[in-house]
């Protein structure tokens, strides 16, 4: 399609985002398909100029990333070949064929099942509820927070652990109805944010629960940097 107005099924034209004349070359990322009405109107002007930011945006993205990914690919297969699995590889080509034949959404789960030829003829996907992992890291490096000046604004980092719990668990929080604060009486699932005097603050779907005491809480998962969740997502403990 054209890149700026969407067309389809017309003559292209090979366009440049940034033209010759302004200082643009014919490297690829600064080429762009366009329909004859959208390239004559475009004229001498950029893509930015001629109102597609977003185009001369994509031309600018840098490519390292995509290189990383595609040598780890090729690493990880030839390793697994060398201990004799049976490793099958496929193109994003095939893939999206495979998954138009057999009507599957557009997801990267779904993706991964309908690569290669070995794809079967139907797949039973609707009743599955995919687990989604993501990357949260641990905490902060930073012994202390600094000042714009760049001088210590808090003590050094003590003990993470508190009445066994470290931030980032994720607990099951219990609060009866006989607790202080009544305004807090329920259960509670999500990660915890450990404080000394013992008062952890509870991250939950719903949102921030402070205040939640170490009493009422009860660990379901260490934390080990990373977010499970199910289907649309709930937090999700591993066992």
């Amino acid at each position: 399609m054209c890149a700026y107005c969407s067309a389809t099924n017309v003559p292209f034209e090979i366009e440049h985002t940034v033209p010759k004349s302004r200082g643009g070359t014919d490297r690829v990322s600064n080429l762009a398909l366009s329909c004859p009405l959208c390239n004559q109107k475009k004229g001498d002007r950029t893509a930015a100029e001629f109102g597609h930011p977003e185009v001369q945006m994509q031309a600018k993205a840098p490519l390292k990333d995509a290189a990383a990914v595609n040598a780890t690919r090729w690493t990880l297969s030839h390793r697994l070949l060398t201990l004799g699995l049976s490793v099958e590889t496929g193109s994003g080509g095939r893939t999206k064929w495979n998954r138009t034949q057999r009507d599957v959404p557009k997801t990267h789960w779904l993706d991964a099942a309908c690569v290669g030829a070995s794809t079967p003829a139907h797949l039973r996907w609707k009743a599955v509820i995919p687990i989604c992992i993501t990357a949260q890291g641990w905490q902060r490096r930073q012994m202390c927070l600094m000042d714009r000046f760049g001088f210590p604004r808090t003590t050094a980092k003590k003990h993470s652990r508190v009445q066994g719990f470290k931030t980032g668990d994720l607990v099951k929080a219990v609060v009866p109805a006989e607790a202080k604060s009544g305004k807090k009486v329920g259960t509670y699932v999500g990660k915890v944010a450990v404080r000394a005097r013992g008062s952890f603050n509870l991250t939950t779907r719903k949102g921030l629960m402070p205040g939640i005491s170490y009493r009422y809480c009860h660990l379901l998962q260490r934390g080990d940097g990373y977010v499970y969740q199910k289907g649309a997502g709930a937090f999700l403990p591993l066992s």
